[in-house]
């Protein structure tokens, strides 16, 4: 799932909260001459850490002349921003965990608790400021079966650690445990509690806390493999805790009967190469999504709990070809299938009792949604939020009694109707066509002459994030089209479609981007001058390449946290994600052949003295995915074959594009709060 890429102990002092980095920056005397002999003995380290520092300051001082140029329409434009989040996300409420006649929920920093039947009248469980956590979010929550316990999940801007928080919810809620460095959570019975410990970017040992009158942690399993990545999942039906072991391309899971917390996990299906399995059990009977089998695709299995092997997997539900499954929920008579076909959203309801499959098409305008919390594996209705990067959320509720959907009004969300989605398809290099999703204000008159923003991503079979923002529903407001380009290496058509776009297949998805900008143009949405791209993460790659190959068909990219030297990255195995990240970009150690693959598109390996369109780019000083040095020598070599190509071709009305690196000492490689995120955006 895409949240598992969103996953580093800390030093901590007295005077600050648990999980938060210090900022290193004054010299105590002892430090002053450790670093003085260390100039002795390592003088090319002390030298390159000199100009780090040095290249650093340039780009801070660089970054305030130019904002500075700009701060009128900065404060117009945050203003704009403020004014819809309070019109729009204010009206929403939070995600809420049903539990019984109980109802949790967090709002501002704090989790309160209600009754179903009276919500207003709410108790305060936690609060981030009371205990110490003002800086940090809430991520995760989780209530042990008798709701004595809550565990809840911290996490601060500067960090991909999370701080696990448990509370004794008697009468008057008590801080009961502190677990630094945590990923995953879930309780196995009301005071056994199972978690996983992140360091460095990886999991991979699970441990078990109790809370009974005699209190002990141990370890209960390890990973030893550097490609795995190890979380924890309790089924629907709390039966059983499920260990998984993934890498980008296999799964392994162990079983811990809750009903007997401390016995040794027992293994379901040992890893096998290409097969990705999840658990979820129903009845004495394991129901597994998995890729075994063709087509590689995820299709719903089966198998008794005393013979859980691949040779005992009957298939009971399959896929359609080139259908994304984006989510699953198990209930006692029902499980749902969130899928996307065709482009659109569907709600797929296999009944269990009757043996049938009832498929409901969701609203044309949905792009995304986000699944609630549903505990009670009894209920009788499924709970869900759907949105798009230009519509806010709006819930909706699914009854198995009345096998109808249900859109709940109780929010009065305004209704967004000055802006028309368009869905379209790009034929790429080798005649695949790749799907665009495009959004313009309806008023437009003249689309060829607007501004276009085109999105793009394209890595880990990881879907383009298509929730609501404020900002790109301002833009279409200011009468800005955006266009999202569905190319191949994410995951909008399924496993196969990324498995189009990695390792040796990576090429295709700059095709299919080149492909899906020149079919905009063609179609009159507007044209290059007016043209910017924005990407984040690994979906730089393909921007910055872009920008190597076709940069005539751009005029400014934006880059958010940018991978940009994929060739050095993946050179360098002693990075906390180089060994994972093989089964996505390939192992240019092993391979001549992938070595000169990754270096022909690499966008730091090409640049050369040529027009370049403008970029902005937002890096992190504490980004422990993407280090700082590697994206201020890209704006280096950037900057320089820029002014070469000036310098060279010395044309009249030769244009120089602006470059501009913003680095912020705050947040990290993960999404941020609104709060935090204002000025950034």
């Amino acid at each position: 799932k895409c949240l598992i890429l969103d996953r580093a102990g800390n030093t901590c002092s007295s005077t600050l909260p648990p999980g938060r980095l210090l900022q290193r920056r004054c010299f105590s005397c002892k430090e002053v001459i450790k670093v003085t002999r260390k100039r002795k003995k390592y003088p090319s380290v002390i030298t390159s850490e000199l100009l780090y520092q040095d290249l650093l300051r340039s780009e801070q001082e660089n970054w305030k002349e130019n904002s500075a140029r700009y701060r009128s329409m900065i404060r117009r434009i945050k203003q704009k921003l403020e004014e819809l989040h309070d019109k729009y996300a204010l009206h929403l409420s939070s995600p809420r965990i049903r539990f019984g006649e109980n109802v949790y929920f967090e709002e501002n920093g704090c989790i309160f608790l209600s009754k179903a039947d009276d919500v207003d009248k709410a108790n305060v469980l936690f609060s981030t400021e009371d205990t110490g956590f003002s800086d940090a979010r809430i991520q995760r929550i989780r209530i042990s079966p008798d709701q004595r316990y809550m565990a809840i999940s911290l996490k601060s801007e500067n960090s991909e650690e999370a701080t696990c928080v448990i509370m004794k919810l008697d009468y008057s809620p008590v801080l009961e445990k502190v677990i630094p460095n945590t990923f995953s959570f879930e309780w196995a019975t009301s005071d056994v509690l199972f978690y996983t410990s992140q360091k460095n970017l990886k999991c991979q040992e699970v441990f078990m806390t109790t809370f009974t009158d005699e209190k002990h942690t141990k370890l209960v399993y390890s990973e030893q493999d550097e490609r795995f990545f190890v979380d924890i999942y309790c089924t629907k039906d709390r039966r059983f805790l499920t260990i998984n072991s993934n890498s980008k391309t296999t799964s392994e899971v162990w079983l811990v009967d809750c009903s007997h917390p401390f016995k040794p996990p027992v293994l379901v299906q040992a890893r096998t190469k290409g097969v990705i399995y999840h658990v979820e059990h129903r009845n004495d009977e394991f129901y597994i999504l998995t890729t075994y089998g063709e087509p590689a695709e995820y299709k719903l299995m089966k198998a008794p709990v005393a013979s859980s092997g691949m040779e005992n997997w009957q298939l009971f539900y399959a896929l359609e070809e080139k259908t994304k499954l984006i989510d699953l929920e198990m209930f006692s008579n029902h499980c749902i299938m969130f899928l996307q076909r065709n482009r659109h959203l569907y709600l797929d309801v296999i009944s269990f009792v009757c043996h049938s499959v009832q498929s409901i098409k969701l609203p044309t305008w949905a792009c995304a949604f986000e699944l609630e919390s549903h505990p009670e594996h009894s209920t009788s209705t499924c709970y869900f939020q759907l949105s798009s990067p230009v519509h806010p959320p709006k819930r909706f509720a699914y009854s198995f009694k009345a096998n109808n959907l249900i859109e709940q009004a109780e929010q009065e969300v305004p209704i967004i109707r000055n802006c028309h989605t368009t869905r379209l398809l790009a034929k790429s290099k080798d005649e695949t066509l790749v799907p665009i999703t495009v959004f313009h204000n309806i008023k437009s008159k003249e689309l060829h002459r607007k501004p276009l923003l085109i999105h793009v991503y394209g890595a880990y079979g990881i879907d383009l994030n298509m929730s609501f923002k404020e900002e790109k529903l301002m833009l279409i407001e200011e009468g800005w089209i955006l266009a999202y380009c569905h190319v191949r290496g994410g995951g909008e058509l399924g496993l196969g479609w990324h498995k189009d776009g990695c390792q040796l297949n990576k090429l295709k998805g700059l095709h299919d981007l080149q492909a899906c900008i020149m079919l905009l143009h063609e179609l009159g949405f507007s044209q290059p001058k007016s043209t910017a791209v924005a990407a984040a993460s690994a979906g730089a790659v393909l921007a910055g390449a872009l920008c190597n190959t076709d940069p005539e068909l751009i005029r400014a990219v934006v880059l958010q946290a940018p991978f940009l030297d994929v060739l050095n990255t993946m050179l360098k195995t002693h990075l906390p994600l180089t060994i994972e990240e093989q089964e996505e970009w390939g192992n240019p150690l092993a391979d001549e052949k992938t070595m000169k693959y990754i270096k022909n598109y690499c966008p730091y390996q090409n640049i050369k003295p040529q027009p370049y369109p403008s970029v902005f780019i937002t890096a992190y000083e504490n980004d422990q995915r993407v280090p700082l040095t590697g994206i201020l020598k890209y704006v280096q070599k950037l900057r320089k074959a820029a002014r070469d190509y000036t310098s060279r071709t010395e044309r009249e009305g030769n244009w120089i594009p602006n470059i501009i690196l913003d680095i912020q000492a705050k947040g990290s490689h993960c999404d941020s709060s609104w709060e935090d995120s204002l000025n950034e955006v």
